[in-house]
């Protein structure tokens, strides 16, 4: 529990530091941030799943900080949000990429 714990402390804390710099350095889209944070999380649980570590490192990584760091609640909230604004075309482009990308990145990273 611990090291899940530390894990997803970090974690948080990152995905909101992403977020932030996201809105005022590069000034784009929510979701954009969403997005790119869920590929790399992706591929870093592929790393982190595939390669040979012990189970506190594991925890540590894959289900905490990882857990914390990317996020499926988010990424269907603003899929929802851009379908209410009527902006259909990017939230199936936003939802059909991230999914498709997302497992793209987990297998290119699990074979790393």
């Amino acid at each position: 529990m611990i090291a899940v714990a530390i894990g997803g402390f970090f974690g948080a804390i990152l995905r909101f530091k992403v977020s932030q710099w996201n809105q005022k350095k590069l000034k784009q889209e929510k979701f954009i941030a969403t997005f790119l944070v869920n590929i790399i999380g992706s591929f870093l649980l592929g790393i982190s799943v595939g390669g040979a570590y012990n189970n506190f490192i594991t925890q540590l990584i894959a289900i905490g900080f990882l857990g914390a760091f990317t996020t499926f609640s988010t990424f269907s909230f603003e899929v929802v949000q851009l379908l209410e604004a009527r902006r259909v075309k990017t939230a199936l482009l936003y939802a059909i990429s991230s999914c498709i990308v997302s497992i793209a990145f987990a297998s290119i990273g699990y074979l790393f």
